[in-house]
């Protein structure tokens, strides 16, 4: 046995748990540099958040002009500010760009260098300045995980830095900060998780000797982050079409912060899969978003795995509330992965990518390019060299694949919470 669990030095979640924040961030420091964004900003919760913060501690700068996919040049101007104030600890308040952001921030600020430095995984030489992460969004986890993905102009696909040393701090999940998340965004965010739990649980294990875990960030699946990808799969399963049909339902809110949560801390350890890896490049030339992307990917990713994971396919079938009782490995695999087409269309998601504007002359080299993301493509239960990766990315440019695409559920077919099976309709 040789396992290992990471996560933040304390976890708080739940509906309120925001109060905490300004005394949370003021035992870790007295000069406050604030991520968000300019949408966030306006938004009374997180102005509300701002001046309890500037009530608590000496000195506070905000650096509001956070941008997607977090470019080089955002980290740039955001190192300038907190040299100017003279940082000593952040708090990071946002989806996972701007939590990704804090983080490199954090990085450079008590490093030096710049993000190229740390490409990968284990370059982080220690620990970093204090962060404190509030998402506001349900989907990344990257409250609690060490990674930060960023977008490099130099390169055609998003680049990684994978680092214990990352982890924040301190994350404060509260559910209430997500009510007003729009239901684009609520989805593309609600899918991430969605992958994060299921390609943790159907990740490659693999054989680790003693000094892996601590040169290594994702090590392959376990016990331990099966149990997380189980629960957080439960969640986000039976509460994101709710999420996404209707903002104010609280529960099912609590449900998707609770399973992105739940799900950060799977893949914090396991890693993501092919889904992640191929959706790098096709991210990159695109301009969608990554939610969108790995969403999309991920049926024909566990297709063409199949063989190797029917039957953690089917206990997933079972984990999303499908009756499988009586099926086979084989049959609950196909039962899970009609049910996936018919959740990932209820939430309006495309289903090629054809219809996100995807040359299918790119397909090879954006395969050749996901099958270098060694981090990520290791997990891939399946085969996982650059003409099966091909395959893949052709199944999702057509569409076309070995069993059948059940059509999306009307609303009305079934109440919020009613478990259903692939016969029901698509769920």
């Amino acid at each position: 046995m040789l396992e290992t669990v990471r996560g933040p030095r304390q976890l708080i979640v739940g509906e309120g748990v925001a109060q905490n924040i300004p005394r949370v961030v003021a035992e870790n420091g007295s000069r406050v540099l604030i991520l968000t964004d300019q949408v966030l900003l306006r938004q009374p919760a997180v102005a509300e958040i701002v001046a309890a913060v500037r009530e608590k501690v000496e000195v506070v700068e905000v650096f509001s002009d956070a941008t997607p996919d977090v470019p080089l040049a955002d980290v740039a101007l955001a190192v300038s500010v907190a040299a100017e104030v003279d940082a000593d600890v952040i708090l990071a308040i946002g989806g996972g760009t701007v939590i990704d952001l804090a983080k490199i921030v954090g990085v450079i600020r008590r490093h030096g260098g710049t993000p190229r430095d740390f490409y990968g995984e284990s370059k982080v030489p220690g620990p970093t300045i204090p962060l404190v992460a509030v998402p506001t969004t349900s989907g990344t986890g990257s409250e609690l995980t060490p990674v930060a993905v960023l977008t490099d102009p130099d390169r055609e696909l998003k680049v990684g830095v994978s680092s214990v040393h990352i982890v924040p701090d301190f994350a404060i999940v509260d559910p209430e900060l997500t009510y007003t998340c729009p239901a684009t965004v609520t989805a593309h965010s609600g899918i991430d998780a969605f992958c994060h739990a299921v390609e943790s649980y159907t990740a490659r294990p693999r054989a680790h000797g003693p000094r892996d875990p601590v040169e290594q960030v994702f090590l392959g699946r376990n016990s331990i982050t099966d149990h997380y990808a189980l629960l957080a799969a439960e969640r986000i399963a039976r509460s994101l079409r709710r999420a996404v049909r209707d903002g104010g339902d609280t529960d099912a809110r609590a449900d998707m912060s609770y399973g992105s949560m739940l799900a950060g801390l799977a893949f914090s350890h396991a890693g993501t899969a092919a889904p992640h890896a191929l959706q790098y490049p096709i991210g990159a030339a695109t301009h969608t978003p990554h939610g969108l992307g790995v969403g999309l990917l991920l049926p024909y990713a566990l297709d063409a795995a199949r063989d190797a994971i029917s039957d953690r396919l089917a206990v997933l079938a079972g984990v999303c509330g499908l009756d499988v009782t009586d099926a086979s490995d084989a049959e609950a695999a196909d039962t899970f992965l009609a049910w996936l087409d018919g959740f990932l269309a209820d939430i309006g998601l495309p289903p090629t990518l054809a219809d996100i504007g995807v040359a299918r002359a790119d397909l090879p080299r954006f395969a050749e390019m996901a099958a270098g993301v060694t981090r990520l493509i290791q997990n891939h239960p399946g085969p996982n060299d650059t003409a099966s990766l091909t395959a893949i990315l052709e199944a999702a440019w057509t569409g076309d694949r070995t069993r059948h695409l059940l059509p999306p559920s009307r609303d009305g077919d079934r109440g919020p919470d009613r478990p259903v099976s692939a016969q029901a309709g698509s769920g």
